[in-house]
């Protein structure tokens, strides 16, 4: 069994559009939350989205490269490139045979579809382009990765829900580890803000009217977000041997199905996937210095995730840092996870914790230790990360600091 380290790290996000960018944000808790600008929300009930602000398509590709790009597949690209780029990592031919591409993506080209779906019925065109398959398609990102990098190993992509890019990172860290690759480019991405989507989500009344706070008393709801997150994943000692920067080891993977309720989730369920991912890594649930909540700021979620994480960790519960970055990024759904991953590593690596930004009083309900506003120095052994889907099917990620 092989370890895994990630060793680039790509980001696009509503609170910066480069893993540098977006840290910086995450270490002073500037929310990208804001009112929403790509879609006309005066029919809305909602009218705020952490959108991504200033991403210059035409900089990452040209005109004729966009015809056959979503949104979604344009930021997941580039945080793949920059990834890429951030781990110094030089595909040869073996190489690029024994790397592949896992993504998350829930909903896939949905900006695509949407306005192709408003040509057929609101303006009674016959037809749409030939692109509309290509673009709107959620493997898109992972082979538009192949195809530029010419990696030829196992690709695919995985959907899931709000789970689905932890399982994705969490089966290219198996595949690396059972030795069926040997590096892997894996994350996620989503563009969910378009007219027909919002409205969808409008109808389950779960958006907040106003901001995300996950875990406060006077939380009102999730904050819809858009973005994506890439990441290098590599055997270790062949990122040793080449002299490679190790931001973390990703140690342990676990997922469950609650097998209870499409949008009600468990926390049993929830707990099983955390212990799962602890016994994956061997990792003694004592060496948890920081958890990633999935922290959606709705009813049903917070109070369940701390009760979940009360069932794994015990009294310890009361100690363990907690912060749920969504309050800063929103909820990007399918890409929910490799954002989070990116913030669960980074803290690791730069020995800081992102704080839960908009808190304001604990809900009593929801006992967990919540960083609360601002960054909190610290150092913890490992870190977890938390993805709990729609549909019952949870996803955790564990990662460990190496010594320096």
């Amino acid at each position: 069994m092989k370890r895994v380290v990630i060793t680039g790290i790509g980001v696009v996000s509503a609170i910066g559009n480069s893993a540098g960018d977006f840290w910086t944000s995450l270490s002073t808790g500037r929310s990208g939350i804001g009112p929403i600008t790509k879609v006309d929300t005066a029919e809305m009930r909602f009218k705020n989205a952490a959108e991504v602000r200033g991403f210059d398509a035409l900089a990452y590709f040209d005109d004729r490269q966009l015809i056959s790009l979503d949104t979604f597949s344009q930021f997941g690209i580039a945080a793949a490139r920059e990834a890429i780029k951030d781990s110094g990592i030089e595909f040869d031919d073996e190489l690029r045979d024994r790397t592949g591409i896992v993504t998350g993506s829930c909903l896939g080209g949905k900006e695509t579809e949407d306005a192709f779906f408003y040509d057929l019925y609101a303006n009674k065109k016959n037809r749409v382009p030939p692109i509309a398959i290509p673009r709107s398609m959620s493997n898109a990102v992972a082979s538009h990765v192949s195809i530029e990098h010419g990696l030829t190993g196992a690709t695919f992509t995985t959907s899931t829900a709000c789970s689905s890019s932890n399982h994705a990172i969490g089966q290219a860290f198996w595949l690396i580890r059972q030795g069926t690759l040997d590096a892997a480019i894996a994350g996620g991405s989503e563009a969910p803000l378009t007219y027909g989507n919002l409205k969808a989500w409008e109808a389950m009344r779960v958006v907040a009217p106003d901001t995300c706070r996950p875990f406060s008393k006077d939380r009102s709801g999730m904050v819809l977000g858009e973005g994506g997150a890439m990441f290098v994943l590599e055997e270790m000692e062949a990122a040793r041997k080449r002299g490679a920067r190790i931001y973390a080891e990703i140690v342990g993977f676990g997922m469950s199905a609650d097998a209870h309720h499409l949008t009600m989730p468990l926390a049993e369920g929830a707990a099983k996937a955390m212990r799962a991912a602890l016994a994956d890594g061997d990792v003694d649930a004592d060496e948890i210095g920081y958890i990633n909540a999935h922290g959606t700021a709705t009813q049903a979620n917070d109070v369940m995730e701390s009760n979940a994480i009360r069932m794994v960790f015990g009294e310890r519960a009361d100690e363990i840092p907690v912060s749920s970055t969504k309050s800063m990024h929103g909820h990007t759904l399918g890409a929910a996870g490799a954002i989070e991953a990116a913030a669960t590593v980074l803290a690791l690596h730069n020995k800081l914790l992102p704080p839960t930004a908009n808190f304001t009083e604990l809900d009593p309900e929801c006992r967990v230790n919540v960083i609360a506003n601002d960054a909190q120095a610290a150092s913890p052994k490992a870190a977890m990360s938390n993805s709990f889907a729609f549909g019952g099917l949870n996803a955790v990620l564990v990662f460990r600091s190496l010594p320096e």
